[in-house]
């Protein structure tokens, strides 16, 4: 048994992809002339298992295409044009089928994604529906990927990546190779999310910020390299008190959920006996 937790706009891609995988393995097991196994139809979670093998095998093979996946199996988020300007502003900002997500979760998956506009009714009625746009078109990602290769991040070097507007286009920013930098997932979320910061300098080189605003340079400190640096680190473990052996990283926890009753009977007399010490004198 597999368990995990994701991000809403991860998990929603990851049952997509399974929803996808699943009715391919099936629709193909349907066009054969090879007769079913007897016994009971597979189940849906026997399903799921398939259809999660076929995503693996997909990977390594490079058998299914990701980049023209099925309309059912986009991923949709419907959000106002008011909170993709200004996050600070109230509105919609929803993953369908999932539910409420962040304004900048909103704006990060707005920045390189199909975009469709409808505007509705003051009762909420659909009253006009947009084409689908690309928000980058092919040609300018195809630039876009030949110029930075990889993730602009510092430090990052994932080659697969998705096309941040440094200004976002919801702000007049516009959609043109000199506004759009290549981020890994994890650092386009760090950008929008988790408060980091990336801008043009005074020369148009991008500059990149940690969340309180200080400069993120773009390579570490060098200095001279120790001639044993696996000694030297040993040396300054233990010089701290640590004894540190194959075993250390391993974490001693299996993965089940955690036992709430039996938490509370042991932290609770311990907290209880705490705060009766320290009212003694």
């Amino acid at each position: 048994m597999l368990r995990g937790r994701l991000t809403p706009e991860a998990g929603a891609l990851l049952l997509r992809a399974l929803d996808a995988a699943r009715e391919t393995l099936y629709r193909r097991a349907r066009a054969t002339e090879v007769p079913a196994p007897v016994g009971d139809p597979p189940t849906r979670v026997q399903q799921q298992a398939d259809a999660l093998v076929l995503l693996a095998e997909a990977a390594l093979h490079h058998e299914l295409d990701p980049g023209t996946p099925g309309e059912r199996y986009q991923v949709v988020v419907h959000v106002n044009a008011e909170v993709l300007a200004d996050p600070a502003e109230p509105g919609q900002s929803t993953l369908e089928e999932i539910g409420h997500v962040s304004a900048e979760t909103s704006r990060r998956l707005a920045c390189d994604a199909s975009r469709v506009v409808m505007r509705h009714d003051r009762e909420g009625n659909v009253m006009e529906v947009g084409a689908r746009t690309r928000t980058i078109p092919p040609a300018l990602r195809r630039a876009l990927l030949r110029r930075d290769q990889s993730c602009r991040f510092p430090g990052c070097r994932v080659s697969v990546g998705q096309g941040h507007h440094v200004r976002h286009w919801a702000q007049g920013g516009p959609t043109t190779l000199t506004n759009l930098v290549l981020l890994c997932r994890r650092h386009h979320r760090a950008v929008h999310e988790e408060g980091y910061q990336v801008e043009p300098d005074s020369d148009g080189a991008l500059q990149f910020r940690l969340p309180d605003g200080r400069p993120l340079r773009q390579n570490p400190p060098t200095g001279p390299v120790p001639d044993d640096p696996a000694l030297m680190l040993k040396k300054h473990h233990e010089c701290q008190g640590l004894r540190l052996d194959a075993r250390t990283a391993c974490p001693g926890w299996l993965g089940e959920r955690l036992d709430v009753g039996w938490a509370l009977d042991v932290l609770h007399p311990r907290a209880a006996d705490c705060q009766s010490n320290s009212f003694i004198v």
